[in-house]
């Protein structure tokens, strides 16, 4: 369960990942997204959406809460 902090620290993330995923489904193709995180320091978390571009997000974790 995501804590209201992490939540708002990972709205950019959730916003880029619906614009992406609008964007897929008006094109007239086909195409993937992936989802990479990665283990940062200091409670944090690096986010990539890969979809023929890269997207980098590091969001800010709470300690304790599983994130």
């Amino acid at each position: 369960m995501m804590t209201k902090q992490t939540e708002n620290y990972a709205a950019p993330v959730k916003s880029k990942l619906l614009e992406l995923l609008d964007d897929m489904l008006h094109h007239d193709g086909f195409g993937d997204i992936r989802v990479e995180v990665k283990i940062l320091k200091r409670r944090q978390k690096e986010v990539i959406l890969h979809c023929g571009k890269q997207y980098r997000f590091v969001v800010d974790t709470m300690e304790g809460t599983g994130a």
